[in-house]
């Protein structure tokens, strides 16, 4: 059953924790552009710079990387982000390691956010024709690791608490975006010509943009609008965590 948002408090301090850049934008921009709008301090945490994310063959990588976190940075601009962190792993090679579970817990410990956001790590397909990239998952995985228990217990990684400082942490809300089993509707119809714009900062990524914003514009929100109001909304799998 699908709750609305309303009867949950506004996000505070939101970490949103995804692989790729433009994944928040795709995923969740409308969300986030409301949540801005509310007052909430977001940061936004890429565990990539998408530094694979070309069919172009004359493009170095680093390049690619330098184009890719400056759209990003613009993107969230668009959408009223404070702050955008890169860890720079290799895009398409990570896997769920400890060491990606670390940078995920120092990065909520040195946040303290009351909202984490990331995607469903459930969600591997979407019909028949859409695969989700594993990346997308993994990421996803760790986040929910680091958010419980490794976030929370001190003796987790303890150099973090001793050689630098960061306290322990207990994140109240988990959002999943993209979820298979969604209990959470979020309305942003007046948030998604926000969306559309930080997606079309993914210049790099997005060839045919006014195809995109067409496919996205049919994508109505079926349960809300009407014939004189077409309505968009987000889904979502939220934990309560405290």
């Amino acid at each position: 059953m699908t709750t609305i948002a309303s009867q949950y408090p506004i996000p505070q301090k939101v970490l949103a924790i995804f692989a790729h850049p433009d994944d928040a934008e795709f995923f969740s921009g409308g969300t986030l552009a409301r949540w801005a709008s509310e007052g909430a301090q977001i940061t936004l945490f890429l565990l990539t710079s998408g530094d694979k994310g070309t069919g172009d063959r004359q493009m170095p990588p680093s390049q690619l990387v330098a184009t890719r976190e400056a759209e990003t940075r613009a993107a969230a601009a668009q959408l009223g982000f404070q702050n955008v962190i890169f860890q720079r792993m290799p895009d398409g090679e990570l896997e769920p390691t400890l060491s990606m579970r670390r940078a995920i817990v120092r990065m909520i410990r040195m946040k303290q956010p009351d909202t984490v956001l990331s995607s469903d790590p459930m969600t591997r397909w979407r019909g028949n024709r859409r695969l989700n990239h594993p990346d997308h998952w993994i990421v996803a995985t760790e986040v929910m690791n680091a958010v419980y228990p490794a976030a929370r217990d001190h003796l987790n990684f303890p150099e973090l608490l001793y050689d630098e400082g960061l306290e322990p942490h207990i994140a109240r809300y988990l959002y999943l975006a993209l979820p298979t089993e969604p209990n959470l509707r979020i309305e942003t119809t007046h948030f998604q010509g926000q969306k559309l714009n930080a997606l079309r900062e993914h210049r790099s990524q997005i060839k045919d943009f006014e195809g995109l914003r067409a496919r996205l514009e049919k994508q109505l929100d079926l349960s809300l609008s009407n014939p004189q109001m077409p309505r968009y909304a987000e889904y979502f799998r939220l934990m309560l965590l405290d």
